[in-house]
Order: C-alpha cells, then structure tokens, then sequence
C-alpha cells in the first residue's frame, strides 16, 4: 500500500483535481493587477469578475495563497466599533461572511458565538453603554448586560477578576462570529478561478512601471505586466510597494501574536474582550483556547513570538478565566499589522492614476475582507467610492479629516 501511494503522488499525470488552477504562463498586460494572494486581493479579484464581469485580472502572490497576515490573523469577525463609519462598514462585511457559504457553496466553518466585551469600572461601562446604543444606532445588534447575563452566557468566568478587575457589566455584539482563515481565502480564489480570474503563486512583484505620473504595470521576475489598475492588497510591506509609485503613507508595521493551548473539554461559548487588561479569548472548533492581546509596541516586521508576550497575556487571561491555568500552550505564531495613524483602514485611490490600495487594517483585516474586496470591485469598475468606503479615502489626512476609533484602537 505505501508504494502504491507513493506511485500515485510522483505521478505526473495525477488525476486528482488541483485546488487552484495553474496557469503557465503570465500574459504580456490585463485589465487589472492585484499585489498580494491573501483575502482583501483575492475577494477583489471574485467580485470584479462576478459582480462587474471583468475578469481579465491577475493576482499575483510572492510566497503561496494566504502565506501572509491571512493566514495568521485569530478569525474573529465583529462590527462593534467606535465609531460609526466602522460600525456600518464592518456590519456590511459581517453580512456578507454570513451568506457567504450559501453563496459559493464552500464551508468556511463560519459560527455565530457572540461576544462579550467587559467593562472593568465605572467609567468603561458608560464607555461600553456608548457602544452599544451608537452600534444599535448603525445597525449592529449590541445590547449592555449586567454581571448576571454575562456569568449565564460564559461560565466560566471570574466576576471578581481576581479581586483586582470585577465586572461591572459588558456590552455584548450577538452577531460576533468566527470563520476559518485559510478556508475564507481558499474560497476566494476558487470562485475567482471559476470566473476567469489568473493566480500565480511564488511570484513576486520587483516594481511598478511608470509611465509619467501613471502607473501602468508591474515588473515581476518572469516579465513586465502591463495593467489597466494595479492595485495594492499585500499586508506588511505596504510601504514599500507605495513608494515605488511615489506615495508616502502615514502606516507603521507591527507584529501582533497569538497562540492556542490544548484542547478544553467543555463548551466555551462566546468571545470575550477586556479593554482594561488587554487580551482576548475564544474556543477553536478543536476545542483549543485561541488567546491574543494587542499588537506589540514596536513596530516590527517579526513573525515570532516572544516568552515575555506568552508570559504576560497568559498571566491577563487566568485572571478573568482561571481554568487556563490548567492548560498548556500548544503553538504559538504572529503576523503582521498595517497601522494607520488615525487606526482606521486606507482604502482606494492614491492621486496617483491607476494605483489603488487597501491597506491601514490594523488587526481589523480579517474581518473586512468580504466587504472590502466588494467595494474595491466597484471602485475599479465605476472610478466611484461607495459612501460606504469614502471615509477611508487616503486624502482625509490631507484634509484633517481622520477618523480616530479611541475605543478599538490597537486591540482585535
């Protein structure tokens, strides 16, 4: 049996189904150009072809499909935000990850658990009271629940928090979900695939071709690519691809980690979130304990993980959960995060013709990608923002018009 499997794989002419069509060879131009194989570039690509019926589109990846900050990111989807252009856009991707599976028949273990945000004082319950009655306001389902609720919805919290951080209340996002990372970008790029969409994989972009104050292509290792829009949907080194059309960015890089334990036996419902002492917790469908914090202060382009990192957080979470103290940490990784200077997302048109990017998502990313490539679709086919991504335009720095979210910064 072995040697008949081994047969099978080195076999050239194997009949099993590839998951993502290969392509051998790049075309000389296309009507579009998308940097980067993850979920923002890859949702783009499906809904240009499936919405707007433009489907000569590359993407291009430098390592393989979702290798970068999609594949590191925690899963957690919410529109709970600070303020309300974010509460509406994130309300609209939410929407969107929850049809998702109906629509493209691809099981990306989506799962409403709602989560619980906690307030440790007084005044972060007034805080999360704002929240939910402006979430309510934009659209959002969140309500503000007294200790009680939040002891029947997760039991196994501590209401004293050690006695250092008792729970005054919390505000609770019923619709907030999780979804299966990879199989999110997997979707993606199987839909754009059935549409017409080209992929290439381990091939990276060296440079942008310019043709006065327009860019016009890209330069890879296997040729130049002329290109109608390039846009821009790589998650870390943003910068980098910006300058080489001549944009400056206001975005800094830095890492953000998270790690899982060993499987918990019980049933942990929701996502839970402390503000006051920095972490997040919520149960994988393997029954791990996924935990992460807020990015890491220096700006970084590390993808490792520290022990004082997995010393602090673990010692944050036993305080609210004290039956982690119980479990053991299993793996442990880190991507990185695109962050703007205002912490909301970066979205469309550069003033430099036929470059556009999506960048500045913070550790927000994961959450937007369906609404995002949707609305970059329709900003590529129309030359048009949607009011629901104009407030994200690049020029509101310019024009002081930035939009600080005081309440998520930094943090899921």
């Amino acid at each position: 049996m072995p040697w008949r499997l081994l047969r099978f794989a080195l076999n050239k002419k194997h009949p099993e189904p590839r998951m993502f069509t290969h392509h051998d060879k790049l075309k000389s131009s296309y009507d579009v150009v998308i940097i980067g194989g993850g979920g923002h570039g890859l949702a783009a690509a499906y809904y240009l072809a499936r919405d707007h019926g433009i489907t000569n589109v590359c993407v291009l990846d430098a390592n393989y499909i979702g290798s970068g900050n999609s594949g590191r990111n925690t899963t957690i989807i919410r529109s709970n935000y600070g303020i309300p252009e974010s509460v509406r856009f994130y309300q609209h991707s939410l929407e969107l990850y929850q049809g998702l599976e109906a629509e493209t028949g691809s099981w990306i273990m989506h799962s409403t658990k709602g989560q619980i945000w906690l307030a440790h004082s007084v005044t972060a319950a007034r805080t999360e009271q704002t929240r939910a009655l402006m979430n309510q306001a934009c659209g959002a389902h969140t309500d503000y629940i007294l200790p009680d609720e939040i002891k029947a919805r997760c039991p196994q919290i501590d209401l004293s928090g050690g006695g250092r951080y008792p729970v005054h209340g919390a505000s609770y996002h019923h619709e907030g979900a999780t979804a299966r990372h990879d199989r999110v970008v997997w979707t993606y790029a199987q839909g754009a695939l059935r549409n017409g969409v080209h992929i290439f994989q381990h091939t990276p972009v060296i440079g942008l071709v310019k043709d006065g104050d327009r860019v016009t292509g890209v330069h890879t290792p296997n040729g130049t690519i002329s290109a109608g829009i390039v846009l821009s949907a790589v998650g870390g080194h943003v910068s980098t691809v910006a300058g080489w059309a001549g944009v400056r960015l206001p975005i800094r890089t830095h890492a953000l980690q998270a790690f899982v334990t060993n499987a918990y036996a019980q049933e942990f419902a929701p996502i839970v979130s402390s503000n006051d002492l920095v972490f997040y917790v919520s149960q994988t469908p393997r029954g791990q304990m996924l935990i992460g914090a807020e990015y890491d202060r220096q700006a970084s382009y590390r993808t490792a993980t520290s022990y004082a990192y997995l010393q602090a957080c673990s010692a944050k979470a036993t305080i609210m959960f004290p039956f982690l103290s119980k479990l053991r940490i299993l793996r442990s990784w880190a991507g990185v995060c695109d962050v703007s200077t205002d912490f909301s997302p970066i979205i469309g048109h550069t003033g430099v013709d036929g470059f556009m990017l999506s960048t500045g998502w913070g550790t927000w990313g994961f959450k937007a990608i369906p609404a995002a490539g949707e609305q970059l679709a329709a900003l590529i086919a129309t030359g048009t923002p949607s009011p629901l991504i104009a407030p994200f335009g690049l020029d509101r720095f310019a024009n002081e018009l930035a939009m600080a979210d005081p309440s998520s910064a930094g943090t899921r």
